[in-house]
Order: C-alpha cells, then sequence, then structure tokens
C-alpha cells in the first residue's frame, strides 16, 4: 500500500540539467532506467538512450532533442523511486518542461503522449524563434521588480521580459538579442552582481513564444489528460487544477508566461511541505529550493547513492 506524506514534495528539473552520461550508474542498476528510454525512443523514431549516454552533447542540447530527454531521465528516476519504497509525496511540481514529467508521473498524461508532447513543443519552440533571433540571461542580485522594470524601461518596442523567477536573487530574462543586451547593460548599471547571457537556442517563456503557444494548444486537444493523482502546481498560475480542459490552457499559458518557480515552493512550504525532492539528473533545482525554503529538508534523486541517502533520510 502505498503512503502519501503530506509534509512532502518531488519536483522535476527542466532544460539545463540535461548532460551526456546522465543517469548512467542508475541505469546500471535498475533496469526501468533503460526500459523507460526504449519507450520514449518508440515514440521519436531514434534511440534516446544512446544519444543520452554516448552524445553528441551539441545534438542532446537541441530543444527538440533536450526535452525528450529530460523527461524521460525524470519518469525514469521517478519509477526507481516507486520500486523502491511505498513513500509517495503530496504534492509535484516541474520547472518548466519539468511540469510535463510531473504531469506523467501523477498519472494526468501518459509517457507516450508526454514524449509525443515534448518533441513538438521542442519543435515548435524552435521553428517560432530562428536561431540567432532570441536571447536568454541571468539577473543575479536584483529584486524582481527591479529586473521586470528595467526589462519594460529598455524594451524600445521589441520584446524582453523576465522569464523564469528562480530564487529571490535569481532571474532569468528573454527575448529578442539586441533588447536582452540592452537590458543586461541595465542591470549591471543598477547594481546586478552578474548578468550573463545563457548558451541557449530558444527564448523560452516570453511573449516571442505567444504564436507556437497557439500551435501547443492546439496539439493538446488530441492529448488524452487524466485528472491527476497528486496535487500538481503549476508554473505559470501556482495553482493546482483537475480539469483536463484547464491543464490544458495551463500549458499553453506557461509556453510564453513566466516561471513562478519561488511562488510555487512558497507555495507549498506555506501548505505544510517540509521536505523537496528533486527527481532526475542535476542538483539545479535542490540550490534554488534552498534559498527559497531555506528550513526545509532538500534532497535530490540521480544515481543509487543518492537514492539509499533520501530513503534513510525520509524513512528515519
Amino acid at each position: 500500500m502505498n503512503e502519501q506524506n503530506y509534509n512532502l514534495a518531488f519536483v522535476f528539473p527542466g532544460q539545463g540539467s540535461q548532460s551526456v552520461g546522465m543517469l548512467s550508474q542508475l541505469a546500471e542498476v535498475y533496469p526501468v532506467v533503460k526500459q523507460t528510454f526504449a519507450e520514449a525512443s518508440e515514440v521519436l523514431g531514434f534511440q534516446l538512450w544512446d544519444l543520452v549516454s554516448n552524445g553528441p552533447e551539441e545534438q542532446l542540447n537541441q530543444t527538440q532533442n533536450t526535452q525528450p530527454a529530460m523527461l524521460a531521465a525524470g519518469v525514469a528516476v521517478w519509477r526507481v523511486w516507486c520500486e523502491k519504497t511505498n513513500i509517495r509525496p503530496a504534492w509535484l511540481a516541474g520547472h518548466s518542461l519539468g511540469e510535463y514529467t510531473a504531469l506523467v508521473c501523477a498519472d494526468a498524461i501518459s509517457l507516450t503522449d508526454g514524449i509525443k508532447l515534448v518533441a513538438a513543443r521542442g519543435r515548435l519552440m524552435q521553428e517560432a524563434v530562428p536561431a540567432g533571433v532570441g536571447a536568454m540571461a541571468a539577473i543575479l542580485g536584483l529584486e524582481d521588480h527591479q529586473v521586470v522594470n528595467c526589462c519594460a524601461e529598455v524594451a524600445l518596442g521589441e520584446v524582453v521580459s523576465a522569464a523564469n523567477f528562480n530564487s529571490p536573487g535569481q532571474v532569468v530574462i528573454a527575448g529578442t538579442v539586441a533588447a536582452v543586451d540592452r537590458a543586461i547593460e541595465a542591470m549591471k548599471a543598477l547594481g546586478a552582481k552578474r548578468a550573463v547571457k545563457l548558451p541557449v537556442s530558444v527564448p523560452s517563456h516570453c511573449a516571442l513564444l505567444e504564436a507556437a503557444s497557439e500551435q501547443l494548444h492546439a496539439i493538446l486537444q488530441n492529448i488524452n489528460i487524466e485528472t491527476p493523482s497528486t496535487t500538481l502546481i503549476h508554473n505559470a498560475d501556482v495553482k493546482s487544477h483537475s480539469s483536463p480542459e484547464v491543464i490544458r490552457y495551463a500549458l499553453k499559458e506557461q509556453l510564453f508566461k513566466p516561471v513562478r518557480w519561488v511562488e510555487c515552493i512558497k507555495f507549498m512550504h506555506e501548505q505544510g511541505v517540509t521536505g523537496f525532492v528533486e527527481c532526475g539528473p542535476g542538483k539545479v533545482l535542490q540550490g534554488l529550493n534552498k534559498r527559497i525554503a531555506a528550513d526545509a529538508v532538500h534532497l535530490s534523486l540521480y544515481d543509487p547513492e543518492s537514492i539509499n541517502k533520501a530513503l534513510e533520510q525520509l524513512h528515519g
């Protein structure tokens, strides 16, 4: 019998946490990892595990490949966890693309449909903004309102806006190259500790993707969505939804609206969550979450050792 822990939230990372060789140690111990990637490969028509294991890195980092790879990775780690223990979180959330992983793990979307969806999402994003047109930059050391106001001041009719509210003092902005460049210089003048461009091929979560979001919404109409089995907090509105149609709308909005990650973590913390577990490769979210909810327990699951450590801590 599965045991839901009301103080526990599992969170799933998005693009940026991928790396060649990710989950290799986990796959040596748990066959379900490669089985999950095999299911994804059937949908995609190429060997995803081979790309994840051997690269090349440039190909893995192309958004239409990164998105299915990260979704499969998060689901694979979740499946390992479910094999190992009956402890289940009462809350789920995912950062950007990770929201799709959370929906699969909440039994709202099948893995097959999830892979189809994020492959299409990646393709639509890449097509919406040709290479060299858009950019993203990380801004460290300013207040959220300073970043928002500064973007508005330097836009000059172009697109630049806050895309990810990642943690206190860390905001990612997105938009056209020239507008992002102007914003970087203006933020430095405001006293930002760092304002640096990110190596991404698409400027996510900004108005440049609004047309792509309509295309994504059309695809979502043909995807079967069930009521999530676990309460899931969405990036765009920091709410949970049970209606499939509202979930479709939340995913459409998420593509061009900012990821309100700080609010998502704070909301769950305020509801009594005292343990946040990052489920998937890397520890990016664990680092962000520590700065948002400093008094909570923060764990990550990505290899056999980290899973055993988490089990010890949560069973203890």
